[in-house]
C-alpha cells in the first residue's frame, strides 16, 4: 500500500486552514492535518474562544473553526473542490484544572469535517487527574466516531513513549491512540525496541521531521526547535527509516515549521521542499 503524505498546520500555523487545503492540493499531498482547536479555558463556549490560553508556536493559537461559521464553510468547500482528506485536527490539551468537556463544540465540528481523529496532549503531572481526562475526552469523542490520539511532549507530562503507552492502557478505551513526533521521539530517548508489542491500532498517524543528533538539556532550545525550527526529512541525525517501520500503516504527517524557511523561501515553496525531501529520503 502507498504510503499517505499529510501536510501538518505546524508547518506554517499562521495559514488559514481553507487555503492549506488548497496549498496541499496543489503540492501534491493527499491529506492534512489541521489546528482548528484552541486551547480552552472555563467560559470559552460563551465567548467564543477569547479565553483561550496561548499556549502554541510563537504565540499563535489556533483557528477557532468551532466559533467561525465562516470560515467552517471556507474549510468543507476547500475540500470538496480538491478532494483533499482531512486527516486530524489539534490540540485538546489537557493541563490542570481543565475540563475536556469544554472541547465538546470542537469535537461536533472535527465530526462535520469528516475528519476522524483528534490529537491531545498533556501539560499535568498528575496522573489520576490526567487519567480522569483522558478517559473523559476518549468517551466524548466516541458519541462522534473519532479517536483521541495522545502526543508525547519531551517538555510536557506525557513526555515519552512509555508515559503514553501507560496512559492509553490505563484508559481502557478503544478509541486512543499515539502520535509519535519524530522530534520528541529523538528528544525524549525513545529507544526502538520500545514499540514491540503494541497495537498496530494505536498509529493511525504520526508527525515526521528531522534535527541534529545533539539534544539539548535547557526548555528555551527544546521550544525553539520544536515550534520553530526543524529540519526536512534526511537532514538530520534521526533515523526515520528504522522509526516508520515500526508504524507502516500510519500516515506520514510532515510537521516541519522553520521560520527561517518560510521568510526565505515562501510558506507555499517550504510545504513543497518537505514533501520533495520526504519522499526523496523514503523512495516513494
Amino acid at each position: 500500500m502507498a504510503a499517505k503524505y499529510s501536510l501538518v498546520h505546524m508547518t506554517d500555523p499562521t495559514c488559514p486552514p481553507d487555503l492549506l487545503i488548497y496549498i496541499a492540493a496543489e503540492i501534491g499531498y493527499d491529506c492534512v492535518g489541521l489546528r482548528t482547536i484552541p486551547t480552552r479555558l472555563a467560559g470559552d463556549a460563551a465567548s467564543g474562544g477569547m479565553a483561550a490560553m496561548k499556549a502554541t508556536t510563537s504565540g499563535i493559537e489556533a483557528f477557532d473553526v468551532a466559533h467561525d461559521p465562516g470560515m467552517l464553510r471556507a474549510i468543507k468547500r476547500a475540500a470538496a473542490e480538491t478532494g483533499v482528506v482531512i486527516n486530524d485536527t489539534e490540540n485538546a490539551r489537557i493541563f490542570d484544572g481543565c475540563d475536556v468537556r469544554i472541547y465538546e463544540r470542537d469535537l461536533e465540528v472535527a465530526a462535520e469535517l469528516g475528519l476522524h481523529h483528534v490529537l491531545t496532549n498533556i501539560w499535568t503531572d498528575d496522573k489520576p487527574f490526567r487519567l480522569e481526562q483522558f478517559c473523559l475526552l476518549a468517551e466524548l469523542a466516541a458519541g462522534y466516531e473519532l479517536t483521541v490520539n495522545v502526543e508525547f511532549v519531551t517538555w510536557a507530562g506525557v513526555k515519552n513513549l512509555q508515559d503514553a503507552k501507560e496512559l492509553l492502557l490505563a484508559s481502557g478505551a478503544d478509541n486512543v491512540g499515539i502520535v509519535v513526533d519524530a522530534l520528541h521521539c529523538h528528544r525524549s530517548r525513545v529507544d526502538f525496541s520500545e514499540f514491540e508489542g503494541l497495537p498496530q491500532t494505536w498509529f493511525n498517524y504520526m508527525h515526521l521531521s528531522d534535527i541534529e543528533r545533539e539534544i539539548p538539556e535547557d526548555r528555551e532550545t527544546l521550544l525553539y526547535n520544536g515550534r520553530d525550527e526543524r529540519l526536512y526529512v534526511g537532514d538530520g541525525a534521526i533515523d526515520l527509516r528504522a522509526l516508520v517501520s515500526k508504524m507502516p500503516n500510519a500516515v506520514r504527517g510532515l510537521e516541519v515549521p522553520s521560520v527561517s524557511k518560510v521568510k526565505a523561501i515562501g510558506a507555499v515553496a517550504h510545504a513543497r521542499a518537505s514533501l520533495r525531501k520526504a519522499k526523496a529520503y523514503f523512495g516513494d
